[in-house]
């Protein structure tokens, strides 16, 4: 019965939430059975440029690290705001929120060009959280029923 539930609970996700948080959680899966190496995956602009692995470009926002706490709090937060932006904010406008992601994270490619950092997934969730934030800054939060919040970002 909670395979019913899972299932049915993963189809009514909207599909662009979906697709993404069903990519990291695969990408970190082949990872963590030695499929893929994470070397396969990190953004590397040398080996962009002059090798042509464009591949980078996406992977780099897939992977999370091992799987663990820090994985899981990732991806809780990525299906979460995600989903409430898709649904909230971008309800009925799913080629606008394709078009965020798509900006945020060549925004964070450049950047990440400069700031030498490897994998944007991290990084990625937090823009979504972010942009979430800014949509909603009266909603009062409470964080695992220890901490309430007002989302407000200056």
């Amino acid at each position: 019965m909670a395979h019913l539930t899972f299932q049915q609970e993963y189809m009514q996700m909207p599909p662009v939430t979906r697709a993404y948080t069903t990519a990291c959680v695969i990408t970190t899966i082949l990872v963590q059975l030695d499929i893929v190496s994470p070397f396969q995956l990190y953004f590397n602009p040398i080996l962009i440029f002059r090798h042509y692995q464009l591949w980078r470009l996406l992977s780099t926002f897939l992977f999370f690290g091992t799987i663990g706490f820090n994985f899981l709090f990732n991806m809780i937060f990525t299906y979460r705001y995600c989903r409430m932006l898709e649904e909230g904010s971008f309800r009925g406008r799913t080629a606008d929120f394709v078009l965020m992601m798509v900006f945020g994270g060549a925004c964070m490619l450049v950047c990440a060009m400069f700031c030498s950092v490897l994998f944007l997934g991290p990084a990625f969730t937090i823009m979504l959280v972010y942009v979430w934030a800014r949509r909603n800054p009266f909603v009062r939060m409470n964080f695992f029923g220890l901490l309430n919040f007002q989302c407000a970002v200056m």
